[in-house]
């Protein structure tokens, strides 16, 4: 499907304006960068390249988006014509999907003549901003989870293409699994869910519900315990069982005092392999209080797919560079509140003994992991970045470079960035 139309009509006008101008084939770098981490948080994590590389691919104005444009006067029929050919044949390159971000990380670069460039400005700002504020979300969250399951279940607090992106988004950021089927479906990531409170209420009696759902399910399932008595509820799951139930759920209520009661009354009632997972508007906050709890697994919803807090990574898409007679010039956005700094950059990340130290930009490559890879070379997308790989690659990636990070850089008090960006 065509993502022609996910853009801002003032995309269009201006391409309208440099076509009339002559300036519309003037080569030109745009760059995709956040001029500073939300306030407090130490790190960031590039999401969904994989997404706009396919946004990219399918950006083609066909028949049905022409006469849209036509009907509702966007641009003239000279426009018009141009965008019936339309077909990306710049290059893009970037840092990979799991890589960590600072402020004034250039993440994306775009390069090919303003005219093809400029109308992608935000489908992929669309993309990268939420994807990102999603991954960092999460990454935050598996931080503190101290080795334990994760798993999204935020579809019902999102638009429902949101939906399937934050679950991409929280996999790649070391979640476990997804709530979401289409998530599973086109990304390969693994689903979970049994019931709801619903379905209790359904039934005559809890026992009655719990009885449906083994014969349903067998014992490999989870128990929600919490819609009458907790106590009483884990009473009849281990004797409906024989203490065989795999796990039960909490969902409501002191979820660290319950977990400790809970798993004292499994234990004692000879249920020691039954496993406790928790919901119930968790975030990264609550995950660190209950750290020292007795629980497998956390199921989390709305924090993660908000951002927790932070809803957008704050990216913009800048022109930084154009040519002129042949030659190459900067250029740069100079206001008083908003600034940027011209010229194509290159980034790379230092180590010491494998532990980062300080990400440097320049002009020219520098000493260090280098930052960005080719992801589209005269209009040919890199097929590896696409896909069920493409999301493997990516949560594979972001395990390594998070790992990089300096000793405190997780921690969730609010702090300066974990390392400085240096400008060369």
């Amino acid at each position: 499907m065509s993502t022609a139309l996910n853009t801002d009509r003032y995309e269009l006008t201006m391409l309208q304006a440099a076509l009339k101008s002559g300036k519309a084939e003037r080569r030109c770098v745009f760059e995709v960068f956040t001029r500073q981490l939300p306030a407090g948080r130490r790190y960031g994590v590039v999401a969904g390249t994989g997404r706009v590389l396919e946004a990219i691919q399918n950006f083609r104005f066909e028949e049905k988006e022409l006469d849209f444009l036509r009907a509702n006067s966007v641009v003239d029929e000279s426009t018009l014509t141009w965008l019936a050919n339309y077909k990306f044949s710049g290059n893009v390159f970037g840092y990979r999907e799991g890589e960590l971000y600072f402020g004034h990380s250039p993440v994306l670069t775009v390069e090919g003549s303003f005219a093809e460039a400029v109308i992608l400005e935000t489908v992929i700002l669309s993309i990268l901003n939420y994807d990102s504020a999603v991954a960092s979300a999460a990454a935050r969250m598996k931080s503190v989870a101290a080795g334990r399951r994760l798993i999204e279940m935020g579809s019902r607090r999102a638009h429902e293409s949101a939906a399937v992106a934050a679950a991409r988004a929280s996999f790649i950021a070391g979640f476990d699994a997804t709530s979401n089927l289409a998530a599973g479906a086109q990304y390969g990531i693994e689903t979970a869910g049994t019931s709801a409170h619903a379905f209790t209420l359904l039934h005559d009696t809890e026992e009655q519900a719990f009885q449906a759902q083994l014969a349903s399910m067998g014992t490999e399932t989870t128990l929600l315990v919490d819609t009458y008595d907790v106590k009483n509820a884990v009473a009849t799951a281990v004797r409906l069982t024989d203490g065989k139930v795999r796990a039960v759920r909490l969902d409501s209520g002191d979820l660290a005092t319950s977990a400790v009661e809970v798993r004292k009354q499994l234990d004692d009632l000879g249920a020691a392999q039954t496993k406790i997972t928790v919901t119930s508007d968790l975030d990264e906050y609550t995950i660190a209080a209950l750290a020292i709890a007795p629980i497998d697994s956390y199921g989390v919803g709305t924090s993660l797919v908000t951002g927790s807090g932070h809803p957008t990574a704050g990216f913009v898409y800048k022109l930084v560079a154009h040519t002129d007679d042949g030659e190459w010039v900067d250029v740069a956005k100079t206001s008083k509140l908003k600034t940027n700094r011209g010229g194509k950059k290159h980034a790379s990340r230092v180590l010491e003994n494998g532990v980062a130290k300080s990400e440097l930009i320049s002009g020219e490559p520098q000493a260090g992991r280098a930052l960005q890879v080719p992801m589209i070379s005269n209009g040919e997308i890199a097929t590896e970045y696409l896909g069920i790989q493409g999301v493997l690659r990516a949560r594979e990636h972001h395990s390594a470079a998070i790992s990089e990070l300096p000793a405190g850089a997780l921690r969730l008090s609010k702090g300066e960035p974990a390392i400085p960006v240096e400008f060369i």
